[in-house]
């Protein structure tokens, strides 16, 4: 089984994201923002995290660079969850180390059809 951490701090958010991983057959925990995302990476290990960007206190940006310097994070794949759909913004977070971009609000299908490729 796969299992995901969801760092959201939007409620409504969490919820969907929470309810498509289970009915997709993934394990999931969530972190409503960096410390707890951080502490809980800490205490688990995930095959795959899904990082939104704009957390109260640090940002995913740092968060996801945090986690990723854990020797056992080295190779697990991060994707940024973001509402950030400015030209530009997707090569900016591809560049600081994230696997992949979704923009949000999610399109259902095609987050299904992305998380797919990180099944276990």
């Amino acid at each position: 089984m796969t299992k995901v951490l969801v760092v959201e701090d939007t409620p409504l958010n969490m919820e969907l994201i929470l309810e498509i991983l289970d009915g997709q057959g993934f394990i999931a925990d969530s972190a409503e923002n960096g410390e707890e995302a951080i502490d809980r990476a800490e205490k688990e290990i995930y095959d795959l995290i899904l990082m939104d960007i704009e957390l109260p206190g640090m940002d995913g940006i740092e968060v996801a660079e945090l986690i990723k310097n854990m020797p056992a994070y080295k190779d697990v794949p991060v994707i940024a969850l973001t509402a950030y759909a400015m030209k530009g913004d997707k090569e900016r977070l591809l560049s600081k180390g994230f696997h992949e971009y979704i923009s949000k609000p999610i399109d259902v299908p095609e987050f299904i059809k992305r998380l797919e490729r990180y099944r276990k």
